[in-house]
């Protein structure tokens, strides 16, 4: 049936004749519609129209809604902008200057290129893979990362958003090779062979805002410690900024202050006074601070407050319900979970103790003289660091200590986890016995203390300090602070089910796009930026494995899944180290390259990479080095997975059909390339599957990867504790570094931390 055609309705036929050419909709009843409504509304019902046909039986009805919605966006562009809609997209120059000049751009951009090569790109930019979006990932692009002016006007559109990335994180490159650089990142990004991080999607090329994903302090066990670590907090959280916290060196409730007994009143209301923090220091006015904090099992305070922090039961006065919790946990305490007597029943003892009275009983001093506490040791596989103070620490009559079973311990952990999805699980010692930069504290001496708010990235830390506080000559009051490992992640991950064919093309650019971002960074925070150049540590990552495992025909639950995933991140960590060799060949190594694991070749060797590549890799990167201290890190990537059109991370789907609510309409969502064949490989999801083979994929997957992995278990609420318990014993046991949530088919689905969507 035909349908009048009014210049308004342009946008509308033409969105509906490409998806039926492409996509062969039956869209007789959608005109039937069109003629029986009016014109200033045909838009919006076609949209809600295509909108409530998405379903596993016809799911391709999602880039229909695509087409009409990215005709909205072209007809408000170019009305904003002054062009004919058919042109699709506008003059890139003239954009460039209008968003500059009204403060949303940086000035930089047109200080760093000509308007020949800004016209040059804007010739690049290919309206056609705006085709590729599907509904929900054009809607989330455009609605959250596009930008337009004050008003909220739409001025950007989705291949000049990826221009712009390209532009930035290349600008400083020499000048002979610039525009070829550019060109190469927007085809990685442009195809969505890729994603960047969170920030750096929505930052890039703006005036505010800076492009790092998460960071990780460490507090020191002082006032000025805690509060100067707030205050650090509080500044990257404005910028939209993830934070994870050490407060494994702060004292104990009950502990003394100033030889004054009894006077500390532990981590708790530090806790709640970070929570605070995360609640009114919100993210660029978008969401509030997401903060996750991590202590000791072998702390006093886990058992006395810590592990019911986000619990609803007990004292409120001592609640944080808006940070998330991570216990780091050595491999002695699951050790003593396997201690049963003749009836199998768990007696292994653990022992909890002050972090101070550690130190000022046990007398530990490195060869500067700094005392040492238990938690600055971890254990190798060869020599029992840790194990041992531990044993000669409870074997000191002096030292207050509170002692349970270890399985008490653990059964409080596990009630935690199914009723608020955490605490976090990080393996301390086999975090750091595969840390490849633990030459800068020593053999045994722990590096890495925690992971992040995503648990993925697992880096050298240490605690900044206050070295003095005096007046000027002027009469300022200045405080002189020593600088520490403060952890930054800048993350940007590889789409699995587009790209494997490319990945020998694409990581060499996604890796300059990372080590890019480290030099053209604004951080607030000055120990964070010291940091950051030092180790120039990048975390590149992947999503869509349940969606390339549909694709390849291979079932979540096999030993082909296993395999393809020992072999597929093999291949990403070779062109991963490859490509930031060459980058060290053309700018330099990290600073502290020389006698890391990467010089020495050590890393190489405890992978078991022996095949003549890796070989011959080996030698290149003994001599010329890596421009990156750490290069991989698996995140969540959620929002981005959706962008990118594929499945979050490494986690499988969560349902082959669901629905998704925005603003005032809601719509399902169907699981990527869905049909007969992939539907085989879809149907069962997150919590029907045996947990078993996620660990085992992820064993595999984590062998090539030098940091972590955000990894989630998914159990039924009714789970018997001796299953989940049986997990994180295969969890550790399978060689994982950390794991992320626990979700239970009783909990809502959990907000994360969109800064680290990668």
């Amino acid at each position: 049936m035909s349908v009048k055609n009014h210049p308004e309705m342009d946008t509308v036929l033409k969105a509906i004749q490409r998806a039926n050419e492409k996509y062969k909709l039956d869209t007789t009843q959608l005109f039937q519609n069109l003629s029986e409504i009016e014109e200033s509304l045909r838009y919006e019902q076609s949209l809600l129209y295509a909108l409530n046909q998405i379903s596993m039986a016809d799911p391709n009805w999602t880039f229909l809604a695509a087409n009409l919605y990215l005709n909205e966006l072209y007809q408000k562009a170019a009305k904003n902008r002054g062009y004919l809609q058919e042109d699709r997209y506008g003059d890139f120059y003239t954009l460039l200057t209008y968003l500059t000049n009204i403060g949303i751009y940086s000035k930089d951009l047109l200080n760093d290129y000509t308007k020949d090569e800004i016209d040059s790109l804007g010739a690049e930019i290919d309206p056609d893979k705006d085709y590729l979006f599907n509904y929900i990932g054009l809607f989330l692009l455009a609605d959250r990362y596009l930008a337009g002016d004050y008003a909220g006007n739409v001025y950007e559109l989705p291949q000049e958003r990826f221009m712009i990335i390209a532009m930035t994180l290349m600008k400083n490159e020499p000048k002979t090779k610039r525009l070829e650089y550019i060109k190469e990142a927007y085809w990685a990004l442009s195809n969505l062979y890729m994603t960047v991080a969170t920030p750096t999607l929505s930052n890039a090329g703006k005036s505010f805002g800076q492009l790092s994903s998460c960071f990780i302090d460490t507090v020191d066990d002082s006032l000025d410690g805690i509060y100067l670590n707030n205050w650090d907090i509080a500044r990257l959280s404005k910028d939209g900024g993830g934070i994870g916290i050490y407060l494994g060196k702060v004292r104990a409730l009950g502990s003394d202050i100033k030889k004054f007994k009894g006077n500390s009143s532990g981590v708790v209301p530090w806790i709640r006074l970070i929570n605070d923090t995360a609640v009114s220091v919100d993210q660029l006015g978008q969401r509030q601070g997401a903060i996750a904090v991590y202590l000791d099992v072998f702390h006093k305070d886990m058992m006395n407050g810590f592990l019911d922090l986000k619990t609803n039961n007990g004292d409120e006065r001592r609640k944080a319900h808006d940070i998330f919790t991570g216990v780091s946990i050595p491999d002695l305490f699951m050790m003593k979970l396997e201690e049963a007597d003749e009836n199998g029943r768990s007696v292994g003892e653990w022992h909890t103790f002050c972090p101070h009275q550690v130190k000022q009983i046990m007398g530990w001093k490195d060869d500067s003289g700094t005392l040492l506490g238990l938690e600055d040791f971890y254990d190798e596989e060869d020599k029992k660091f840790f194990s041992e103070k531990y044993e000669e620490a409870v074997r000191n009559p002096l030292l207050p200590r509170k002692t349970y079973r270890a399985m008490d311990i653990m059964a409080r952990i596990m009630i935690s986890q199914l009723e608020t999805g955490t605490p976090y699980m990080f393996y301390r010692d086999e975090v750091n016995r595969q840390n490849p930069n633990k030459h800068v504290r020593g053999i045994g001496r722990t590096s890495i203390y925690c992971s992040n708010l995503c648990t993925e990235i697992a880096q050298n830390m240490s605690a900044t300090t206050i070295v003095k506080e005096y007046r000027d000559e002027d009469g300022n009051i200045v405080i002189v602070r020593k600088p520490g490992e403060f952890v930054v992640c800048n993350l940007s991950s590889i789409n699995l089910a587009k790209s494997k064919h490319v990945l020998e093309r694409l990581i060499p650019i996604q890796v300059r796009m990372l080590d890019n971002v480290i030099d053209l960074n604004t951080i607030s925070v000055g120990q964070a930026e010291v940091t950051n150049k030092k180790y120039r540590a990048v975390g590149l990552g992947t999503f869509g494995w349940h969606h390339l495992l549909a694709l390849e025909g291979i079932y979540w639950e096999s030993d082909e899944a296993v395999s393809i995933a020992d072999q597929l991140y093999e291949d990403i960590a070779y062109y991963t180290i490859r490509s930031s060799m060459e980058l060290a060949k053309e700018k330099g190594h990290y600073s502290k390259f020389v006698d890391s694991e990467w010089q020495t070749g050590r890393y190489f060797e405890r992978k078991g990479y022996t095949s003549e590549r890796w070989n011959q890799l080996r030698v290149a990167v003994s001599k010329f080095g890596v421009r990156n201290g750490w290069m991989m890190a698996i995140a969540p990537n959620s929002s981005t997975a959706k962008i990118g059109g594929s499945t979050d991370g490494i986690d499988p789907l969560y349902a082959v059909e669901y629905a998704e609510e925005k603003k005032n309409f809601k719509f399902k969502v169907t699981a990527p390339d869905l049909d007969h064949h992939t539907y085989t490989y879809y149907r069962r999801t997150r919590h029907e599957l045996n947990q078993n083979w996620s660990i085992r994929q992820n064993a595999a997957r984590q062998r090539h990867i030098d940091q972590s992995i955000s990894f989630n278990l998914y159990v039924r609420h009714d789970i018997k504790a001796k299953d989940l318990l049986n997990l994180h014993m295969e969890a550790w046991k399978q060689g994982l570094k950390t794991t992320y949530y626990v979700r239970s088919t009783s909990q809502s689905e959990i907000e994360e931390c969109e800064a680290c969507h990668s």
